[in-house]
């Protein structure tokens, strides 16, 4: 999702200090900490309304049990309570909290539960809720395979809700930095112009609709594959005997919010890190960042990150 029309320059920022946390980071680097800990634990020791974006994606309530751990459905909403008055506390009042969280089926039936709509429905008790995104992955593969590949009474689930929740009605966004390129019928347009009047849709299609503004606005459809196979980190976690992360982030998803929502210098911060995509996509997007994850393995191998390039985490391989 990262677009390669020219961005806008963003505007500088103060760099944002670390805050003082009571726990010898796992790494750093030029911009960024990450901490094998409980992300409550570091929470705490955050100053209120310190971090301009957190963005993250905890454990899912799925059936079946993954290596980096799963809550039940049934008690999801209140293991993630805590978590959820840490984050509004530490965020910026015009700060953001982007969570991506996947559904999950109700146990022996081809029915879905409602856990993930009802923590947001919580949620927007404390926050607003800014704008909902869907991050269409098309390399899924078709799952759960009782109801999808044998009894074939469903279709494979491919779409992962990520909520942009806001302590404010206008939080700091500006979607000039994640511009995509136009269409070839745009650029057409932008060349040979057009005629002035009220489309069928019935809207007025007007004379600063030819303006070349350097892309296009871009959706709130995300659509990445999440298809890498042989990426640097990888190869890294293999040859060190180190076990990668199961479930990880696409470089893409992390790095647009990161440069929609945030200046150069501000401070992001993932609490479920895993493999540290976010640490890695603010890093390179000139944004401090702090991580937290509490699997030992998971932090040693997020260090691979930091040594492949930005481009290089983009391109599916």
């Amino acid at each position: 999702m990262s677009a390669s029309a020219a961005p806008r320059p963003p505007a500088r920022t103060t760099p944002t200090r670390f805050p003082k946390v009571n726990l010898e980071p796992a790494y750093s680097t030029r911009l960024g900490r990450a901490y094998q800990a409980d992300a409550l634990d570091v929470l705490k020791q955050i100053p209120s309304d310190s971090v301009s974006l957190i963005v993250t994606s905890p454990p899912f309530a799925l059936i079946r049990q993954k290596a980096y751990g799963n809550v039940d459905a049934k008690v999801y909403i209140e293991w993630f309570w805590p978590f959820v008055e840490e984050v509004y506390r530490v965020l910026r009042p015009d700060g953001s909290f982007v969570l991506e969280i996947g559904g999950a089926w109700n146990s022996g039936s081809p029915t879905r539960s409602l856990y993930q709509y009802e923590l947001i429905i919580r949620m927007c008790q404390m926050f607003y809720l800014a704008q909902d995104f869907y991050w269409f992955n098309p390399s899924r593969l078709p799952t759960p395979a009782e109801w999808v590949t044998i009894k074939r009474t469903r279709v494979k689930d491919a779409v992962n809700p990520i909520w942009w929740l806001s302590k404010t009605e206008h939080p700091q966004a500006d979607n000039r930095q994640v511009l995509r390129p136009y269409s070839k019928s745009m650029r057409r347009l932008l060349r040979d112009g057009y005629d002035v009047a009220m489309r069928p849709s019935q809207h007025e299609i007007g004379p600063h609709f030819g303006r070349d503004n350097g892309g296009a606005i871009p959706p709130n459809l995300m659509s990445v594959p999440n298809t890498r196979s042989n990426e640097l980190y990888l190869r890294r976690c293999k040859a060190a005997g180190v076990a990668p992360h199961p479930a990880r982030f696409p470089f893409e998803v992390p790095e647009f919010f990161v440069r929609f929502l945030t200046l150069p210098g501000q401070l992001v911060f993932d609490p479920f890190a895993g493999s540290n995509v976010t640490g890695a996509a603010a890093e390179s997007a000139d944004r401090r960042w702090i991580s937290t994850e509490i699997r030992a393995d998971y932090v040693e191998g997020s260090r691979f990150r930091f040594e492949e390039p930005a481009a290089e985490q983009r391109r599916a391989a």
